[in-house]
């Protein structure tokens, strides 16, 4: 059986698929992979399943050896420099491994997670349907460390038809498209959202993204909210008034106000903002 053997895990590789559908009347989020367009697109690129899990490596510095047999692999997300024994082989493209091979993953220059996805797809135990971790409440197999062994799964009929995979769009001042929450009314000004040029605070995680660089007001005498269901991209405001993105492990309720939604598809790119990264807003219809 082909295996990957973590040698450096570096700062946070997580196991993520998809996620946990249809789990949230008992109080567990879907969570997965937190940029699910580039793991669909490594997945696809090796003929897997787009479900298929793979690893999500935060910040890069990643080391893993293969073990019991020859695979192929495809780094997606975050462009990375990828060697293989000290080759470069490059992200967003399909390359072989055989038993022994030492693959290494660079830091990015720009973007936060890059995803190593492997032909079969990482057979990890699943977790109420699921081989996603979720660092809020816990689930799934634990953030990676020296010396773990992931078993690889059974390789699909498919064969991979592409080499090369157009990178994303990652800029140096990203820009997402809103439309507005339901509570944008218990603010003083929802405008605010796309006036205020906002950068991505260090407390940001797959939880959420908080903002800092401005305040959006509570409304005077707005009082209090009952919790209410939370949405993947919903930016509520705490009474701080420093507002905050949900991300892959979003709480499934919550109590302050959400005053406007992130397009589900941007929601992909903020995944890939960068603790002190500026981004704006814009609304859409």
């Amino acid at each position: 059986m082909t295996s990957l053997r973590v040698r450096v895990p570096g700062p946070l590789c997580l196991v993520e698929d998809l996620g946990r559908v249809g789990s949230s009347g008992i109080g567990v989020g879907r969570s997965g992979a937190a940029d699910r367009a580039s793991l669909r697109q490594g997945n696809r690129a090796l003929g897997n399943p787009e479900d298929a899990a793979a690893l999500e490596v935060t910040f890069g510095r990643l080391e893993v050896e293969v073990a019991g047999g020859h695979t192929w692999l495809c780094v997606t997300g975050a462009p990375v420099p990828v060697d293989v024994d000290g080759r470069g082989v490059g992200s967003h493209t399909v390359f072989p491994v055989g038993p022994g091979a030492v693959v290494r993953l660079g830091v990015p220059r720009l973007g936060l997670r890059s995803y190593l996805a492997v032909r079969g797809g990482l057979d990890v135990p699943p977790v109420l349907g699921s081989r996603s971790h979720d660092v809020m409440a816990g689930l799934g197999p634990p953030p990676l460390a020296d010396g773990d062994e992931l078993p690889v799964g059974a390789a699909p009929r498919g064969f991979p038809d592409v080499d090369v995979l157009p990178p994303p769009r990652l800029d140096e001042e990203l820009v997402l498209r809103l439309v507005r929450g339901p509570r944008d009314g218990w603010v003083e000004d929802v405008g605010t959202l796309v006036r205020t040029g906002w950068t991505a605070s260090e407390r940001s995680n797959r939880v959420g993204m908080r903002l800092a660089g401005g305040v959006v007001a509570h409304r005077e005498g707005a009082g209090q909210l009952p919790s209410e269901g939370a949405y993947r991209g919903a930016v509520q405001v705490p009474p701080s008034g420093e507002p905050v993105v949900f991300l892959a492990d979003h709480p499934v309720t919550g109590g302050y106000p959400v005053v406007a939604v992130v397009v589900d598809a941007d929601v992909d790119r903020a995944a890939q903002v960068r603790p002190g990264q500026p981004l704006r807003f814009r609304w859409v219809t």
